[in-house]
């Protein structure tokens, strides 16, 4: 049999491309890549620039509103909203600076003032006296007597002095204990009541039925009622005196 023989014309184009390549022939082109491909990197590296440069862009608009540098930013800051507790926190801290002011600010501005006991005693003696142009003096046995003007006629104060006598009681050394003892009890007034207790009268009685011993009337005549008051006043304590001095002792006679 035969062998056949492949002659150049009878091989297929590929085939005769492939050797005349393979015997040296030059070489076909490459096909070019995509942009995608040999742009690698660069699209990444520019999106980053760009976002930089808008960072960039935001920091200095806030920065430089109404202002250059960090006191633009703490005015943005401040602008902020705050809730309750740095709120809270801000009060307080004001409080605390306000109080350290007012502390260093403190000083003494006078020592206070002391009274001696025999001072306030004699200040109160005075003031329970309880009526102008009265002076009180003290007996060798203690008891104190005050001396007072004659009362105007028609009162029931008049009444009273020229009732003094017929109990035996001076007038120049008895009226003014009298006059202070019923200024402060009834300020002789014959309707004046107790609300508490349920005393009446100028000397008000406890209770006040006790004056019907001197009249029948004592609820409305203040004579009846001055004579059961001289009564009682001698018979416990002896003069008017006598009862203004338990009087200013005790509070009541």
């Amino acid at each position: 049999m035969g062998t056949a023989v492949t002659t150049s014309e009878s091989r297929s184009p590929a085939t005769a491309t492939g050797a005349y390549v393979a015997a040296g022939g030059p070489r076909r082109p490459r096909r070019k890549r995509g942009l995608i491909r040999r742009t690698g990197i660069v699209f990444p590296a520019l999106g980053l620039a760009v976002l930089l440069v808008a960072v960039v862009a935001g920091a200095a608009y806030v920065m430089t509103p109404r202002g250059v540098g960090a006191s633009s930013l703490a005015e943005a800051i401040d602008a902020l909203p705050q809730n309750n507790s740095v709120a809270l926190l801000e009060q307080e801290r004001t409080t605390l600076i306000d109080m350290s002011s007012a502390v260093r600010t403190l000083s003494v501005v006078a020592k206070p003032a002391t009274v001696s006991p025999s001072d306030m005693a004699a200040a109160t003696q005075t003031a329970s006296s309880g009526t102008s142009g009265t002076s009180g003096t003290s007996t060798g046995g203690g008891v104190t007597t005050v001396s007072a003007p004659a009362p105007d006629p028609g009162t029931a104060q008049s009444i009273a002095y020229n009732m003094l006598p017929s109990f035996g009681f001076s007038q120049s050394s008895q009226w003014g204990c009298l006059l202070n003892i019923w200024n402060r009890e009834s300020g002789w007034n014959y309707q004046a009541e107790n609300p508490y207790s349920g005393a009446y009268g100028i000397p008000q009685a406890l209770p006040g039925d006790k004056m019907a011993s001197a009249g029948a009337d004592w609820q409305t005549n203040p004579a009846t009622q001055i004579k059961w008051g001289l009564g009682y006043i001698q018979s416990i304590y002896g003069t008017p005196c006598g009862a203004w001095d338990f009087e200013l002792a005790n509070g009541y006679y």
